[in-house]
């Protein structure tokens, strides 16, 4: 099986080839004196299979090694944009279409307030880029539906509005907008915007535990994973994480168990909450809703809740996060959470991993997983956060009727925010997912689609005879 088969896009493909060389040389101590060479590895020979030339497509490849080698503290942002790799795309915008008749009524030169509208010698209508805003106007009232608006996927992509070009025509990131959600980089066809590793980060705290032997490093996995790596078992998938030196590897379901039990208490207690689960959810709220901030629930998310329960039981722990979200790499750093969590990487980075040292999952015998709830499972997936809150009332003999909404998507989180924000509707929790599906749909997954949705669940049903209360028993809770 090639490796390509194993991720939904040649573009993951490529980005996960850099990762592994990344990967393979620093797990020898050989990458700084031989960093220049991986663009050559994945780009041999004098013929271009991607650009107009090969020099062009190494050129690129050494912008990707970079941001392949970032590290946690001195990152400044999550994701960023390869301006050389960002040249393919039309620029896009306000075009007038050929369904144009030539009318009289010229109803778009009218709306024009920028004068960006002109006509031919047919009386075909043209806009004139150098002045027009892209307000889109003229193709309101065009009754033709002649003028169309052409976006970038990135654009497209970025439903927060965070993407713009730049005045070379690249796309630029408005990093006071950006959330991290990595939705533009799953849907660039180029590969020209991508999210920062910390793969070395976590290469590193293997070694030194390894050499030293002063610390164990925990893998903590979403629930996620279960619709991942779907050419091995999950067990499988376990027992590579450990073949890679992790000590142990534990469920952020866990965690979310954790959360679901306190966060269905402060619920009671205040009579509105927003959820705290999703990173990049909670950043939306930060800078578009800033006045609904203190409806925020206070507790941690899944990650850093088992992580802090983690690093209390076992002070010497090194934790490492490895799941979908490119929004968990901005969290790791928040002042909250950054004491709990060591390094964040996705699943896209896990093969890399597992490629490098030439772990073979599917010839391992089978891990196991025995951690959380069915409801701690199924937070991977839109909804299921708030069945767990409802479970949790029922089990704590909690009286208090949940109207929730589950938010699929920022598009739905923006409409729950701005009605609650003017008080519309009775709802009183909102569960707020930034990617459609929920955490089946983030950009570091290996694959996405309908079919995660399923593996979710039936990774819940196998553990659906634990009560919440039971799967956080053993951990003491107040």
């Amino acid at each position: 099986m090639g490796n390509i088969r194993k991720f939904d896009t040649k573009v993951q493909h490529l980005k996960y080839k850099v990762l592994r060389e990344v990967a393979r040389l620093a797990w020898n101590d050989t990458l700084l004196e031989n960093v220049t060479e991986i663009p050559k590895i994945i780009a041999p020979g004098k013929t271009p299979t991607m650009r107009c030339c090969v020099y062009k497509e190494r050129a690129i490849l050494g912008e990707r090694v970079r941001l392949a080698m970032s590290r946690k503290k001195t990152a400044k942002n999550i994701i960023e944009v390869i301006d050389i790799a960002c040249d393919e795309c039309p620029v896009g915008g306000y075009e007038v279409s050929d369904s144009c008749r030539g009318c009289i009524a010229h109803r778009c030169e009218d709306v024009c307030k920028r004068g960006a509208i002109t006509f031919d010698h047919q009386m075909k209508a043209h806009i004139d880029k150098s002045k027009c805003v892209e307000c889109g106007l003229c193709a309101k009232v065009c009754p033709y539906s002649a003028i169309r608006n052409h976006k970038r996927p990135c654009e497209n992509a970025c439903k927060i509005k965070a993407i713009s070009m730049s005045e070379t025509k690249a796309a630029q990131i408005d990093e006071s907008k950006c959330i991290s959600c990595g939705a533009c980089v799953y849907q660039c066809p180029f590969g020209a915007i991508t999210d920062r590793s910390f793969i070395l980060d976590t290469i590193d705290l293997i070694k030194n535990s390894d050499n030293n032997k002063n610390y164990r490093v925990y893998a903590v996995v979403a629930p996620s994973i279960s619709s991942q790596f779907q050419y091995a078992r999950l067990g499988q998938v376990i027992t590579g994480i450990k073949a890679l030196g992790f000590h142990t590897v534990v469920e952020a379901a866990l965690g979310a168990d954790i959360v679901a039990f306190k966060e269905a208490r402060e619920l009671a207690e205040k009579g509105f909450l927003t959820s705290s689960c999703c990173p990049a959810f909670v950043e939306y709220i930060k800078k578009q809703f800033p006045t609904m901030k203190e409806h925020v629930s206070h507790n941690l998310s899944p990650m850093a809740a088992i992580a802090q329960y983690i690093k209390g039981t076992d002070p010497n722990s090194r934790v490492v996060f490895i799941g979908p979200c490119t929004a968990k790499k901005a969290e790791q750093m928040w002042d909250t959470v950054a004491p709990f969590i060591d390094s964040v990487i996705t699943f896209e980075e896990l093969q890399a991993l597992f490629d490098s040292k030439d772990v073979d999952i599917t010839t391992l015998t089978d891990g196991v997983l025995d951690n959380a709830s069915y409801y701690g499972r199924i937070f991977a997936r839109c909804g299921g956060l708030s069945d767990a809150v409802v479970e949790s009332l029922k089990e704590q003999n909690i009286d208090f009727q949940v109207k929730a909404i589950s938010c699929d998507g920022i598009e739905a989180c923006r409409v729950a925010l701005l009605k609650a924000s003017k008080k519309i509707g009775d709802e009183n929790f909102i569960e707020g997912m930034a990617c459609v599906g929920g955490c089946i749909g983030g950009a570091g997954c290996l694959t996405h689609g309908e079919k995660n949705k399923a593996e979710v669940d039936k990774y819940g049903r196998e553990a659906y005879e634990k009560t919440i209360t039971d799967a956080i028993g053993i951990l003491n809770l107040d």
